[in-house]
């Protein structure tokens, strides 16, 4: 699904320039569960950029479920990002003055899908996560995992083929952690491809595969 090749990121600096990613090559099979290790500065979220289509400005190649990303206008990169790609991030990005129905409901409004199909599956995703009971409440007034599980229920609505989860549970306690990387399983059995960025050496041991990042170099890359 994923192709990476000797793809580069840099900064200009006093004349020089300032490396993130250096050479990396990768390849990520549909339906793959990958960790990204590696210290701070060491280029993860970069890299996450790079894949989630959020960063334009490197070098080399990257084919994305058989589509050549940088030879894509802008027009059309946003398309493949809206259509393939689910995020999720540590401090959940959900809109304040929406309730949970209605953070849920947004990115299908951006597909242009009618409003009572919308509705549908937006009702489907509150039972799969068993959040039904919160849905007329306002992210505020849920606990961190109330809403990171409802992060996730939005970054998955859509049904991308590619998640990219930034320290999905780098904010949770454990108990809240635990669950949020179970759904991440059942999500990557029913098919979804799968690539966290983590600091928990735990949870990055039951992802198929760790990606150890150092200096914006690969450092290791093993089962």
């Amino acid at each position: 699904m994923i192709h990476l090749s000797n793809l580069e990121k840099s900064y200009p600096l006093a004349g020089a320039r300032s490396w993130v990613l250096r050479n990396i090559n990768l390849d990520i099979a549909a339906g793959e569960f990958i960790s990204v290790m590696g210290p701070s500065g060491a280029g993860k979220s970069s890299l996450l950029n790079v894949l989630g289509l959020m960063d334009h400005d490197w070098q080399g190649g990257y084919m994305l479920d058989d589509v050549v990303v940088e030879k894509l206008i802008p027009k059309q990169r946003q398309a493949l990002q809206r259509d393939k790609i689910g995020f999720i991030f540590q401090n959940y990005h959900l809109i304040d003055d929406l309730k949970v129905w209605e953070n849920l409901d947004l990115p299908l409004q951006y597909r242009d899908i009618p409003a009572k199909e919308r509705a549908a599956q937006v009702a489907d995703m509150l039972d799969r996560f068993q959040i039904v009971g919160k849905k007329d409440l306002y992210p505020n007034q849920l606990s961190g995992g109330q809403q990171q599980l409802v992060a996730v229920a939005r970054a998955v609505i859509t049904r991308p083929v590619l998640l990219l989860a930034d320290e999905p549970t780098g904010a949770l306690h454990s108990s809240q952690g635990r669950m949020i990387m179970d759904l991440l399983h059942d999500l990557n059995r029913d098919g979804m491809t799968i690539v966290q960025v983590t600091h928990n050496e735990e949870y990055a041991k039951e992802a198929q595969r760790t990606l150890r990042l150092f200096d914006g170099w690969i450092e290791k890359a093993g089962v």
